[in-house]
This record gives C-alpha cells, sequence and structure tokens, in this order.
C-alpha cells in the first residue's frame, strides 16, 4: 500500500473516529438533565402573603358599594357653514349625485337648517358621600353638562343633577333624583395628612367605562401641583395606581377602606395612563363637600399678602437657612397682614402652628380657613422669629427724571440691560400702576441681558434695590452704586400682578 493510499485511509480513520467522538460528546452535551421543580415558598411568607391578600380583597369589597359610574350628556349647539362648490367642479358632483349641484339646486328643496346641535358623551366615578344620596365627585366631570345618570354598584341607574362645583379645587357634588334608596352605602373620609410616601393603596373608578375597576400601588409623593402655573388650589397626592379617562371623581382608598383622596388628574404624553396619577387629598374634601351639598358657595381666608417660594439665590440675599417658607414680598393696604404687622421681607414660617413649606402650602392653608377666623402666624424677619396674629378676610371672586441705562456707563460699573425712567402719571396709566406707587418704570430689556434672565419685563416698577427704597432716578442710581462688587442685586418689582422679589446678577466692567 503506497504512501497516497495510506494518507487516504489514515484521513478516513480519523475522520470516522472525530465524527463518532464528536457525535458521542454532542449527544452527552445535549442530554437534557433531571427536570427539577424549586421548593414552595415558606409557610410563613405564604400566610403573610395571604394576609395581604386579603386586605386588598376586603378592602374592595368595602368601597365599591360606595362607588358609582356618572355619565353625563352635553348639547352642543353649532352654525353650520355656508358652503359652495369651487369653479369647475359643478359636474365632478353631478356624476355621483350630489343634490346640491346647480341643476338640482334649480328644484324646489326644503330649506337646509343653518344652526345644529350634538349631543357629547362624557363619563366619570363618584363616591356616595350621604344617606341623602349626596355624590362626591370632580367638578370637570359635571361641569356644564345638561343631563346626568349615575349607575350604582349593583346596576341601579338614577337620574342626577349638580347641586354645587367649586373649580378651583376641581370638586363638585351631584345628587341622585326621585326616592333615595334607604339601602344606600355611604362611603367613610380618612385623614389624608396622615398619609406617607410609599404606602399601598387601591383605586376605584371606571376606566373606559369598565366600572367597578379596582387597582393597586403606593403613594409615590405628597403635595403636588400641575405644571403650567394654574391658580386652582391644588396639593395632589401623586400615585402609581393605574387611573384612566372615566377615573376621574372616584376614591383613592387605603388599606383600612378610608377614601384619602378623590383621583383627579393623570401626566401623560399618550392621553392614557403613564405611570403618574394626582388625587385631590380627602382634607382638602372635607370641609368643602358639606357647603356644596347645600348649594352653596366655597367662601376662602384672605390675608392680603403677595408671597413667592424662595429660591437658592434669594436663600443666600435674605441670608436664610433653609429655603422653606413664603418670602412676603408685597402687604396689600388695610389688609389683615399689614393690619397683624406682617412686613415686606418676612418670611413666613408657620401658620396655625403648621409649617409652613411653600407658597403652595400656605395659599391652600389660608384659602382653607373661613374668613373671620383668628390664625397665629410666624414670621422670620432678620434672623429672627416673631409672632403674630391675623384675623382673616374674605377672598373675593376677582381678586389678586430722563431716561436712563443702567449700563457699564454708570458708576457703578454693572450692566444691568434695561432702561428705566421716573414713574409719570402718564406711564402709571399706561401700565396700571395707582397715583401714589413710587419707583422706576422699566421702558426696555435688551434680550439675553441680565434683566432679561431675571424675568424684568417693560412695564415692571422697581421700588427697592437690594433692600434699600427707591423712588426716582438718583435713589436708582445711588443703589446700583451700593452694588458694586456683589454677584447678586436684589430688586423689589411691581406690575399687574403684585409684587415680586429678583435676582438680577449683573455683568461687571471687567467682564
Amino acid at each position: 500500500m503506497n504512501a497516497k493510499k495510506l494518507q487516504a485511509i489514515g484521513m478516513t480513520i480519523g475522520f470516522a473516529l472525530f465524527t463518532a467522538v464528536g457525535m458521542t460528546l454532542f449527544t452527552a452535551a445535549d442530554k437534557p438533565s433531571a427536570l427539577t421543580l424549586p421548593p414552595p415558598p415558606p409557610a410563613d411568607a405564604l400566610k403573610v402573603a395571604r394576609q395581604l391578600n386579603e386586605v386588598f380583597v376586603n378592602v374592595a369589597e368595602r368601597v365599591r358599594p360606595t362607588v358609582v359610574s356618572i355619565y353625563s350628556e352635553k348639547v352642543i349647539k353649532m352654525r353650520r357653514p355656508g358652503f359652495s362648490l369651487p369653479y369647475g367642479f359643478e359636474d365632478f358632483f353631478q356624476f355621483f349625485g350630489d343634490p346640491q349641484t346647480p341643476q338640482r339646486r334649480q328644484q324646489p328643496q326644503a330649506p337646509r337648517p343653518r344652526d345644529y346641535k350634538y349631543h357629547q358623551g362624557g363619563m366619570g366615578s363618584g363616591i356616595i358621600i350621604d344617606k341623602e344620596g349626596h355624590i362626591l365627585t370632580n367638578n370637570h366631570v359635571v361641569e356644564d353638562v345638561d343631563e346626568l345618570k349615575v349607575t350604582l354598584a349593583d346596576k341601579r341607574v338614577f337620574d342626577a343633577e349638580v347641586v354645587g362645583t367649586d373649580p378651583k379645587t376641581d370638586l363638585a357634588v351631584i345628587k341622585l333624583k326621585g326616592k333615595i334608596p334607604s339601602d344606600l352605602p355611604v362611603a367613610e373620609l380618612g385623614d389624608s395628612d396622615a398619609v406617607r410616601v410609599g404606602e399601598m393603596v387601591l383605586a376605584i373608578g371606571a376606566p373606559f367605562g369598565y366600572a367597578q375597576t379596582v387597582t393597586q400601588g403606593i403613594i409615590s409623593a405628597k403635595g403636588r401641583s400641575t405644571f403650567g402655573g394654574s391658580d386652582n388650589y391644588e396639593d395632589f397626592i401623586q400615585i402609581d395606581a393605574a387611573i384612566n379617562p372615566g377615573n376621574s371623581g372616584g376614591p383613592l382608598v387605603n388599606l383600612e377602606g378610608k377614601i384619602i383622596g378623590i383621583n383627579s388628574a393623570i401626566a401623560t404624553r399618550i392621553g392614557q395612563f403613564a405611570g403618574i396619577g394626582f388625587a385631590i387629598p380627602s382634607n382638602m374634601a372635607r370641609n368643602i363637600w358639606p357647603i356644596l351639598a347645600k348649594g352653596g358657595k366655597v367662601s376662602r381666608g384672605l390675608l392680603g399678602v403677595i408671597i413667592q417660594d424662595i429660591t437658592p439665590d434669594l436663600q443666600d440675599q435674605f441670608r436664610l437657612s433653609t429655603t422653606k417658607g413664603a418670602l412676603v414680598s408685597q402687604v396689600n393696604k388695610d389688609s389683615p397682614a399689614e393690619k397683624a404687622g406682617i412686613k415686606v421681607g418676612d418670611v413666613i414660617v408657620r401658620y396655625n402652628g403648621k409649617e409652613v413649606e411653600d407658597v403652595r402650602a400656605l395659599r391652600n392653608a389660608v384659602a382653607g380657613t373661613a374668613p373671620g377666623t383668628k390664625v397665629d402666624i410666624v414670621v422670620l424677619r432678620d434672623g429672627k422669629e416673631k409672632s403674630l396674629s391675623a384675623k382673616l378676610g374674605e377672598l373675593k371672586p376677582d381678586e389678586g427724571e430722563d431716561e436712563t441705562k443702567a449700563t457699564g456707563g454708570e458708576p457703578s460699573g454693572v450692566e444691568l440691560g434695561l432702561a428705566v425712567e421716573p414713574l409719570s402719571a402718564e406711564s402709571a396709566k399706561q401700565f396700571g400702576f395707582d397715583k401714589n406707587d413710587e419707583g422706576v418704570i422699566v421702558r426696555e430689556v435688551e434680550d439675553g441681558s441680565p434683566a432679561a434672565a431675571a424675568g424684568l419685563r417693560v412695564g415692571d416698577l422697581i421700588t427697592e434695590v437690594n433692600r434699600e427704597k427707591v423712588t426716582n432716578l438718583k435713589e436708582f442710581r445711588a443703589a446700583l452704586k451700593n452694588t458694586r462688587g456683589k454677584e447678586n442685586i436684589l430688586m423689589l418689582v411691581k406690575s399687574q400682578g403684585g409684587s415680586r422679589f429678583v435676582i438680577v446678577k449683573p455683568k461687571t466692567a471687567k467682564d
């Protein structure tokens, strides 16, 4: 056997051995091991899970009968627009049988109405709040509706009517019409101030019309407000329990089966739940719903100040240890605040014994206090606390020399990017100021300037610079001169919306 044959045989034998071994190895490696199941959960852990599950079930069974579905209808009246065919399209529409083509218009026809109306449907949820058939819900669920129907948990249907609304809190009360069932279940309001972030909750309502839907989640945050500068009274509880259109007005429930919130809104970019929902605290509703149930209007307390949140810059400027509290930027003449001794520059840190976190908290607290109530207020003034007392008023429905530039050419060497002039009778009338107001009026603000960055606008009235009163150009220039070398300039600025403090970060002459 020659070398070539030996080589061929060797290759054949080697391939056969490799194949056999390889197949054996592959088969052995591919062979599944015996299937083993994990051990069952520990008995103690399973017991705890079942107990928690039972809590959810019991809460749902207790609260669901008090939750109703609300169906609304609104009649929208519209005027039918006139319509004429573009030139050359008459034959096209005649071919497809349009009754309004020129040929057919020659025949007698019944006149088409110019006005027409259509029915717009809506839906939401509500909470039975007393044995008389009053139901607590959101204002936006029942606002301007023409017809309301309420479906109870047991499928009984009632007509209903709106008896009271409060758009500022988005709360409303409706009432069942006709004979009120004697077996009407009533929800129990809990203490929303006691809820803690991380606490488990249930949301009940009719999302997308699916009545009596229960979802579960936790309290994600407290004291939220919507974005966009709303003038409403907001102190939302943020939750991650799924709520969707139709949930509005339904309850947010704690594990004791008590109502701690009224589901109201979601934050989303897709038109449906995206993990962030908001509920109105039950304590906000507690004092309002009895007034609405009687058809009354909600009266709110008035302190008579304009306040603003404390930014880190304002904290430094006023030498405060924290950004908590509400900075007073205006005290209205003859107001409860003025009579109590509150001054511009005070920081309100406590209201009726409760710490003031920010403007929202103080605004809600004052609004939630009845007019005529005497309240205790603690302010921080010049680094020291001062206790004051005020008797609240009632909030009305409608309440709230030559031109020079402060530039590098000013003796102070600072550049603000604004032009000011003395307040004259003409400019006071133009910008809505009183004849007794004093200061310098802003006539020009340069784009991209420190003044623009601080939020100064044409028509603003500068009344203070670094807590120095400014009544004319001379005082304004002198006050600016005293800011030499400072990184921040504190200004008190008045506009039609009231007064506010602003921090201007000037460019120095060397910049």
